[in-house]
């Protein structure tokens, strides 16, 4: 039985230096960097992607204090989301539309903001938020736009690591093709630079990245890479069937042409290169393609030397002598964790209209291991033509994700 079409029609999203797909797209063809240095509260100083948008274009800004920071950017991309998609909230059927956030971590920002409030109370828990709850429970996003949004339709979070982006968009083309929903909102959102833990952690599994000069700090594929720029960002889809997209006449922006997500069973940190090649591989098996026919990769490469480099075996195994265009958005923006995925395929799309491959950012000295002929390095690539891309995403405990998005004619 012929499976039903799924397509993007709609994107909203923020990521360090961008609040819409325009301005990320150009940002990540002039190759400038969105990281800066913050000033973490016990941490101290370190480069990091944060985030600038306006915060109270979809709800007020009491709304957002009883809320989350991820709740705040995951409101903000649905709403752009539709927006984008040519639709508002009267305009879908909310018992028939879902929402499925992708989510590396959850709750650590809101627990340790309240444990440094009681301090000044000598940790007496009476003065603990009553918001807390709800703020940590892992369908917080997800369940902050339904609010927003009034959908009454499924929501909920898949925790897949820094996988968990790509993760969520499978979700939805899985419940659409179910029809379970007609319309789905999908995609990934990360709070963690507020959270000290998740640094100090990377930190202390010497994994941090560290730089005189913030935006020199992520520097996948680069013999000096030393580690992961942690970034917050969000992203999120609107995804429906072909059918359902050409009878409202929405612009397609893509198609899901294949997926698959595996596990590595190895290692509880350290990536492991025959696996992905075996997700990427069974991607490739389901969108009917070889790898001569994929156009684009855009790596997950994270800056750190054992990642990037067992991603490189994965890639030279699967593709062997084809020859796609490669490049990083990590590089630009840092790791956005459960967002990375959806904001690095994103800031990719655009490659199907103009044609353009953006350039990995912060490479002085390739590494050997990591040098590919058609690696976009520190330029912009104007190309004969995009019409696939294979968006790899990866994470913690060993699950790996491969998304593969092709150009529809319409």
């Amino acid at each position: 039985m012929q499976q039903k079409r799924i397509v993007i029609t709609g994107v909203g999203l923020v990521a360090p230096g961008a609040s819409n797909i325009g301005e990320f797209r150009q940002q990540l063809l002039d190759g400038r960097s969105g990281i800066q240095e913050i000033d973490l509260r016990y941490f101290g100083k370190a480069p990091a992607g944060v985030c600038s948008f306006d915060e109270t274009r979809y709800r007020k800004k009491k709304e957002n204090k009883k809320g989350t920071r991820a709740g705040c950017i995951a409101v903000y991309c649905a709403h752009e989301a539709l927006a984008s998609a040519g639709l508002t909230k009267e305009s879908i059927n909310p018992a028939k539309t879902g929402v499925y956030i992708g989510l590396t971590e959850h709750g650590t920002v809101e627990t340790e903001n309240e444990v440094y409030n009681i301090k000044g109370y000598d940790y007496d828990v009476q003065y603990w938020t009553h918001h807390h709850n709800p703020r940590t429970v892992l369908n917080n996003p997800a369940g902050e736009v339904t609010l927003s949004l009034g959908i009454t339709g499924p929501h909920y979070v898949i925790g897949a690591a820094c996988a968990a982006g790509n993760a969520s968009l499978i979700q939805a083309v899985q419940m659409l093709r179910l029809g379970e929903v007609d319309m789905a909102l999908a995609g990934g959102i990360s709070e963690s630079v507020g959270s000290f833990g998740i640094f100090a952690s990377f930190k202390a599994q010497n994994a941090l990245a560290e730089a005189d000069n913030p935006q020199l700090a992520s520097r996948p594929f680069d013999e000096n890479r030393n580690g992961i720029v942690v970034s917050e960002g969000g992203c999120i889809y609107v995804l429906e069937t072909y059918e359902s997209a050409r009878a409202r006449g929405a612009e397609i922006l893509c198609e899901i042409a294949g997926y698959a997500i595996n596990s590595d069973a190895k290692d509880f940190v350290l990536p492991y290169a025959p696996r992905q090649a075996e997700c990427m591989q069974l991607a490739l098996e389901r969108a009917g393609m070889s790898a001569d026919d994929i156009d684009l990769i855009n790596t997950h490469a994270t800056g750190t030397k054992q990642g990037d480099s067992e991603e490189c075996k994965a890639i030279r195994e699967v593709f062997g002598s084809a020859s796609p265009w490669i490049n990083n958005t990590k590089s630009i923006i840092g790791h956005a964790m459960g967002a990375a995925g959806v904001l690095e395929l994103a800031g990719n799309i655009p490659s199907f209209t103009d044609k353009m491959v953006h350039p990995t950012i912060n490479i002085t000295d390739l590494a050997a291991d990591c040098a590919f002929d058609k690696l976009v390095i520190n330029e912009p690539v104007k190309t004969d033509g995009i019409k696939t891309i294979l968006n790899n995403s990866f994470g913690m405990l060993g699950i790996n994700s491969t998304l593969i998005v092709k150009a529809v004619k319409e």
